[in-house]
């Protein structure tokens, strides 16, 4: 079985659009097709159904998906059982701030061999099985083998279109944001960005909504670019692009700034000095003061996402 096509298909399925999916493998989207196509082949299955919106998994692939993730993680045992040299890293999404701060330890460090994965919800299984050296989480539940250092508090913005009626504000507390509908579709339930989110609306009584399926981000842009009543989170350190005839509006959450408390995750005893030198680079963030952040993110170095 070809794992190139297993992995766009993973791929497809975390990025719920074959186009944001081909973004994210840096290959055209008539190879994300063609491949998909000759998994199906093979397969002797259906795995999407293609829509207006994105790309739905069939019956057939919700069964394959599990399997399919199981196969990636054996390739990436077996390339760790023989690979020595490379820094493994992983990072959520290669947009969001995680990957900027990689590449900025890249451009400071550029002998360090190094290696940028994107694992979703099987990263921290990847840190333990030590396919990969490290892993950028926001730290929930950390099991004994493993190790975390904060490395970043990102302040969370509010993202909206210029018809909104907080489009025009300087900044918006988290208060003033209650009763506004705040669409985030990408919050998995069970994951650390589900957790803080979840804790997040607690706190000021706010209305998130993570209902229906994530067809992507350029599905989230058109949306609350069209709207006056829908908006969204995103972090200040994403790079996030739209159309300039979107015109849409980041505007700061202040009084008290919300901040995403990033952390990097280890194995304990990993004795890669590429890792060493990352854990300094990263050493050196302050935190932001008087901001909000969940309540299990003051601890880093006792708590992981327990999903992974």
């Amino acid at each position: 079985m070809d794992l190139d096509a297993v992995r766009t298909f993973v791929t497809v399925v975390e990025a719920g659009r074959f186009q944001d999916a081909a973004t994210e493998l840096a290959i055209t989207q008539q190879a994300v097709s063609k491949r998909v196509a000759a998994l199906e082949k093979v397969l002797g299955v259906r795995l999407f159904t293609r829509t207006a919106r994105g790309a739905v998994l069939t019956g057939d692939g919700k069964a394959f998906l599990p399997h399919a993730r199981e196969l990636l993680s054996a390739e990436r045992r077996a390339l760790a059982s023989v690979r020595t040299g490379s820094l493994r890293v992983d990072v959520i999404g290669r947009r969001l701030c995680p990957a900027t701060l990689l590449h900025g330890f890249h451009q400071a460090h550029p002998d360090i061999a190094l290696e940028v994965v994107t694992l979703f919800d099987t990263a921290v299984a990847a840190v333990r099985d030590g396919s990969i050296d490290a892993s950028f989480r926001a730290v929930v539940a950390l099991p004994e083998d493993l190790a975390a250092q904060w490395v970043l508090d990102e302040p969370i913005q509010l993202l909206c279109g210029p018809a909104h009626p907080l489009a025009g504000s300087p900044s918006v507390t988290p208060d003033e944001l209650a009763g506004h509908r705040i669409w985030l579709p990408g919050v998995v339930p069970g994951t650390e960005w589900g957790a803080y989110y979840a804790e997040f609306a607690a706190a000021f009584g706010l209305w998130i909504d993570a209902a229906g399926p994530n067809f992507g981000t350029e599905v989230v842009l058109d949306t609350i670019a069209a709207s006056a009543e829908v908006a969204t989170l995103v972090g200040a350190g994403s790079r996030v692009l739209w159309p300039p005839g979107h015109d849409l509006r980041r505007v700061p959450i202040a009084e008290p700034v919300p901040v995403y408390p990033h952390s990097l995750v280890w194995r304990r005893g990993n004795p890669h000095p590429g890792l060493a030198a990352l854990r300094r680079h990263l050493a050196k963030s302050e935190r932001v003061a008087g901001a909000w952040r969940p309540s299990w993110a003051g601890q880093p170095s006792q708590t992981v996402p327990s999903t992974g």
